[in-house]
């Protein structure tokens, strides 16, 4: 991919873009932003030729062009169309969202299917813990959490990231009630037991200008 894309992207830019051209790309993904149409339509033209010449493909599901930004959504709504695409990438979906002052900002949310999975996997793993004691299926759950959580908590996904610890707190309670068919462990001790064990939703990784604020001395 740095033979075939890397170096002769960058070239591209250079020699054919009459506008500002983003790259992104982490293995075989790859995201390209384009401040103009027209050299977006031709990038992926010369693209496909590009990857045809190593006997390559572009996925035909997953490479599109769409219209994404700040101004897209109010472009759209001039010619009557409907909200601007969404796109996934590297396990979240990219929205155009709107913050509360009514300013463009850059929505992320977990792809749904990756939650779901998440929550599948979690499930059978509490099955084969059953018989395990609370406190070491408490610190399981943590482990678990604190590593999706230090992957999906950014800033524009705190809402479905509580979402998804409610529904884990749901499957572990249901597994906790199966041990026993005289199960006593009602909402008020499961909430006591879930708060000392499971971590709480929180930033993870901030926007890029608070991760890199430096203040240097006058």
């Amino acid at each position: 991919m740095h033979f075939v894309f890397d170096l002769w992207v960058n070239q591209w830019r250079k020699r054919e873009s009459r506008g500002k051209v983003i790259v992104v790309r982490y293995a075989d993904d790859v995201v390209v932003g384009f401040q103009r149409q027209a050299d977006a339509t031709l990038f992926l033209t010369e693209l496909r030729e590009r990857v045809g010449k190593f006997s390559l493909a572009l996925h035909p599901e997953k490479t599109r062009l769409i219209e994404f930004g700040r101004y897209a959504a109010e472009r759209r709504g001039r010619r009557g169309e409907g909200k601007p695409e969404t796109f996934s990438f590297l396990g979240f979906t990219h929205i155009c969202g709107l913050s509360r002052k009514g300013r463009f900002v850059l929505t992320r949310k977990t792809r749904r299917d990756r939650m779901q999975a998440a929550l599948r996997y979690i499930k059978v793993k509490l099955r084969e813990r059953l018989h395990d004691s609370i406190a070491d299926q408490g610190r399981w759950l943590n482990r678990v959490l604190r590593g999706y959580f230090a992957y999906h908590a950014v800033p524009t996904n705190l809402r479905t990231l509580n979402a998804f610890r409610y529904l884990v707190t749901l499957c572990w309670l249901k597994t906790l009630r199966r041990r026993s068919q005289k199960s006593i462990m009602t909402w008020d001790r499961f909430n006591r037991v879930a708060a000392k064990w499971l971590p709480p939703v929180r930033v993870v990784h901030p926007w890029p200008d608070e991760r890199f604020v430096v203040t240097y001395p006058r």
